[in-house]
């Protein structure tokens, strides 16, 4: 059996796979117990039309990004590690590396909170037994990590078996919601906490590092165009369904949790189970992403170990409570994440027809502009985000959605800098006018 990821290459043409293989897995990693802590949040500070509205603009800005993210990724066969190696350069790269392994490892942790936190509501409605919320939370991330030893194959085994039940009991909870308990929650009124940008933002933000990190799974498709139809399909329905339907059972219901939720609609056992795989696949994705950006800062370092030692350290913050900054967290990862693919999509732009994006430009140890671009895109952000929807100075608002705001300014950074940069040594490299002989200037 195969089990290299080629996380320090390109992955071969015979190994490449079909869209819906990687749409399955975009989806399955989207439906997660985040994006039922956000619907609900979302329910209970913002009035329904302008929450469900939120939730498809972010969901449909989420696509498109996705879309060229994963077409990078399928043309370079690389990683998000490796490109960012050959975006920033050695050092530079590996400095981002790590940044993206500490965001992924901090949401690995946060997940498996809510795993811990709704399976044990799930085995105290089940069993009648109280026990503490660690011990789910170790087996779940625990039982996370050994999947993502496997690597991509596993996890799109995985993810195969938990899109169709996923979407089947998402369905039917809101069919059996609205039977029992018609529509009238749906128009109670509510104090009103997020702006609408600031909403989309967090709509954003809590698929972002996917978005990302999106060539990670996108080098396996077959053809570029196979891989943005995934793209597109899997981030636009991964991150709008769950959102949607946790908005929807928490007006509803009028419940906060959405494992007790299912408990109330009689549909406590399946959800157990469906929830549990949700949850499997994304955290599983988180680590394994984790692991191969880690991997890309020295070719000695090995996927799997990584893997190890990552979930290790993953349970443990879980454990001692990561989950209790969800907000602010995903704030600051759609501050610091996204303008790195606002950058690396410009630089292939800009790149990829020079024949420069290629796997030998990390032998330059720092690529200035790039880093001076990410810089501006993370400044942008901070300031356009406002302090009530997160971390933030609130200075100005561009397109009032914070995250997509850092990513275009870090396209559009790399873009200038990058045509100032070569008219300079464009104008550097022209020969000086010949000087012309005195008679010539007298004649």
């Amino acid at each position: 059996m195969n089990t290299t990821d080629y996380e320090h290459g390109v992955v071969p043409a015979d190994q490449r796979k079909g869209w819906w293989s990687i749409a399955a897995v975009w989806i399955a990693i989207g439906i997660d117990l985040s994006g039922a802590f956000l619907g609900i949040e979302l329910a209970a500070g913002m009035d329904f039309g302008a929450a469900m509205l939120a939730t498809f603009v972010g969901s449909t800005l989420l696509g498109l990004m996705a879309m060229a993210c994963a077409y990078v990724g399928a043309v370079s066969g690389l990683s998000t590690a490796m490109i960012s190696r050959v975006v920033f350069g050695r050092i530079g790269g590996a400095v981002l590396a790590i940044a993206l392994s500490l965001s992924l490892l901090g949401w690995f942790a946060v997940q498996a909170g809510f795993f811990g936190s709704n399976a044990q509501i799930a085995f105290g409605e089940l069993t009648g037994l109280d026990l503490p919320v660690w011990i789910f939370t170790l087996v779940g991330g625990t039982l996370m990590a050994l999947t993502a030893l496997w690597g991509y194959r596993s996890i799109s085994k995985l993810s195969s078996l938990a899109v169709p039940a996923l979407l089947v009991l998402l369905l039917l909870g809101v069919i059996v919601g609205f039977a029992t308990q018609g529509t009238d929650g749906l128009s109670t009124p509510v104090d009103v906490v997020f702006t609408f940008g600031g909403a989309v933002s967090l709509v954003m933000a809590i698929f972002i590092l996917g978005v990302v990190t999106a060539p990670d799974m996108a080098r396996w498709a077959k053809t570029p165009r196979q891989a943005m139809a995934a793209g597109f399909v899997g981030f636009f329905f991964g991150n709008s369904i769950i959102v949607v339907v946790a908005l929807v059972l928490a007006r509803v219901m009028g419940e906060t949790e959405l494992m007790t939720i299912f408990f109330l609609l009689g549909l406590g056992g399946a959800a157990v189970i469906v929830l549990i795989l949700a949850q499997w696949t994304t955290n599983t994705s988180n680590i394994y992403s984790a692991a191969l950006s880690f991997a890309s800062v020295d070719g000695r370092l090995n996927r799997r170990v990584l893997t190890v030692i990552g979930g290790v350290v993953g349970i443990l913050i879980a454990v001692l409570g990561a989950a209790d900054g969800f907000i602010p967290f995903i704030s600051a990862i759609g501050i610091v994440i996204a303008p790195f693919g606002g950058v690396y999509v410009a630089a292939f732009v800009v790149d990829h027809r020079a024949g420069r994006f290629t796997p030998a430009e990390q032998e330059r140890a720092v690529h200035p502009l790039a880093i001076a671009a990410w810089a501006i895109g993370i400044f942008v952000a901070l300031a356009a985000t406002h302090p009530a929807d997160g971390l933030g100075l609130g200075l100005f608002d561009l397109t009032t959605i914070p995250a997509l705001d850092g990513l275009l300014a870090g396209f559009v950074a790399y873009l200038v800098l990058g045509l100032v940069a070569r008219r300079v040594r464009s104008d550097a490299a022209a020969p000086a006018p010949a000087e012309r002989e005195p008679d010539e200037v007298a004649s």
